[in-house]
């Protein structure tokens, strides 16, 4: 496939921020993870084309300090919740009103946290998140490994710990500094909150990663199920079968109209 044109909308603040689509009809819009972009997460494994072969529209946004949006060094141009209000942003400037949404891992916690602040998508899927990715995001391992690699960036020495992050960011052109701030923007949520989503919600997540994890989550939030796909928190984001599940949630029947 060609290379998607880069669009471009604004942060809140003002930040330029770039999002990519493919196919006509519905909008869907997916976000990534931490450490990925657009095209990594959703286009070359070909999630986002199977989803627009269904009669979709995929939006897909680099998050603030990834891909090719804005990657400000300045502590201040990431408040917290930023990826949040961000994606807000492109909502609203988009004039989306009739749309499902998701997101894998940061994405998928973004995505819960639109719900939580009214965000009324006809469905919703978090991927590679759980509920104490959700509702302990300060004290989760993964992200302490995150902030252990932006850190010293550069100077881990291969098969160290953090080196295939590093080589990933490597390999990319990712910011260290720009990611090191945004792994500060995150807010938890209660699970009192959640329990008020009233959005038809796919939780999806690897078997090696944490699946008692998910299945926590999907009993958390009152209209959701919860589908386990091979492999790890890396491994199954490019995963055929992640794609198949997130088609068949968005296309199978039509989601309830608001």
């Amino acid at each position: 496939m060609p290379a998607l044109p880069i669009h471009r909308f604004c942060g809140r603040d003002g930040a330029s921020l770039a999002y990519r689509e493919l196919g006509e009809g519905r909008t869907v819009v997916l976000i990534h993870g931490f450490l990925s972009t657009a095209t990594v997460q959703w286009i070359l494994p070909g999630h986002a084309a199977a989803v627009a072969a269904q009669g979709r529209r995929v939006v897909m946004p680099d998050l603030r300090g990834h891909g090719d949006s804005a990657r400000p060094h300045d502590a201040a141009a990431y408040p917290s919740d930023v990826v949040t209000d961000d994606a807000f942003a492109l909502i609203e400037q988009l004039g989306l009103t009739d749309y499902d949404l998701g997101g894998y891992s940061l994405g998928g916690r973004t995505t819960v946290r639109m719900l939580v602040r009214g965000a009324t998508p006809g469905r919703a899927i978090v991927a590679g998140m759980g509920l104490n990715g959700v509702a302990r995001t300060a004290r989760r391992e993964r992200g302490d490994a995150f902030r252990r690699v932006v850190a010293n960036f550069g100077t881990i020495e291969p098969g160290s710990p953090g080196w295939e992050a590093q080589a990933f960011m490597q390999r990319i052109g990712a910011d260290p500094v720009a990611l090191g701030h945004i792994l500060g923007q995150s807010l938890d949520t209660p699970p009192e909150a959640l329990a008020r989503i009233t959005t038809p919600t796919l939780v999806a997540m690897g078997a090696d990663d944490d699946p008692a994890d998910a299945e926590a989550l999907a009993t958390a939030l009152p209209h959701s199920r919860c589908e386990i796909v091979p492999g790890d928190h890396v491994t199954a984001a490019s995963a055929p079968q992640l794609g198949a599940a997130i088609t068949a949630f968005l296309t199978t029947t039509a989601p309830p109209r608001r």
